[in-house]
């Protein structure tokens, strides 16, 4: 792209195809800021994002996610910003409203998602340089505000009890809840009652869900 360029691109694929490669040119710093994980979600757009993350571990490198809470409303999604870390990316949780759902490149380059139309969500990209670093000062003060996934996680971390600790120790032993009812010496349908309450608590659709939501949040199974 020539020097102070805009452009608007109209849906993923001519996203990719006209600024796709800017996305693997990314020499020093990437940065994603996005209410949830839907805005780059389509399968060209959010390939050519993940080839970015591959990267991510290399020396002087810099790879900065930043997300609002709806970003960890399921456990697929809370997965996948958890493989983000893993790959040396650096996510934190907003609760500001970010006016732009914005990608910086290198301080270069930008591109905004815009509104979406029956033929796709418009984009505008730029390597105006007023643009760039005006939008990345908002990103680096929201930055700044914003908490650590980890440290938001735990920090939303239900309280659960001893019985309610007891019932993830039964839930991860694999036995029956006629088993488990009559190991913690109550009824069957009290059991099932605890655990539905328990699953309610961690935000779990299933059992298994609830295991591992539980040790995501930093609760242990066992006292």
């Amino acid at each position: 792209m020539r020097k102070e360029q805009v452009f608007s691109v109209r849906g993923d694929a001519e996203l990719i195809t006209r600024a796709g490669h800017l996305f693997e040119s990314a020499q020093a710093e990437f940065l994603c800021g996005a209410r949830d994980l839907r805005t780059w979600s389509q399968p060209q757009a959010r390939a050519a994002i993940r080839n970015r993350m591959r990267a991510t571990d290399s020396t002087g490198f810099t790879s900065r996610k930043l997300l609002s809470p709806v970003a960890l409303a399921d456990e697929e999604d809370r997965a996948h910003l958890r493989m983000v870390q893993r790959k040396g990316a650096a996510v934190r949780i907003s609760s500001s409203p970010m006016p732009h759902e914005t990608i910086l490149i290198d301080r270069r380059v930008m591109i905004l998602a815009g509104r979406h139309t029956p033929t796709g969500r418009e984009y505008t990209v730029t390597t105006s340089q007023p643009l760039v670093d005006g939008v990345h000062s908002l990103f680096q003060a929201i930055w700044d505000t914003a908490t650590d996934l980890n440290t938001y996680l735990h920090s939303n971390a239900p309280h659960l009890d001893a019985d309610g600790r007891l019932i993830l120790q039964t839930l991860a032993s694999g036995l029956t809840d006629a088993s488990a009812a009559k190991r913690l010496g109550i009824s069957l349908r009290t059991y099932r009652r605890r655990v539905a309450d328990l699953m309610a608590k961690l935000e779990a659709d299933s059992r298994f869900q609830a295991g591992l939501r539980a040790g995501e949040l930093g609760i242990p199974r066992k006292k």
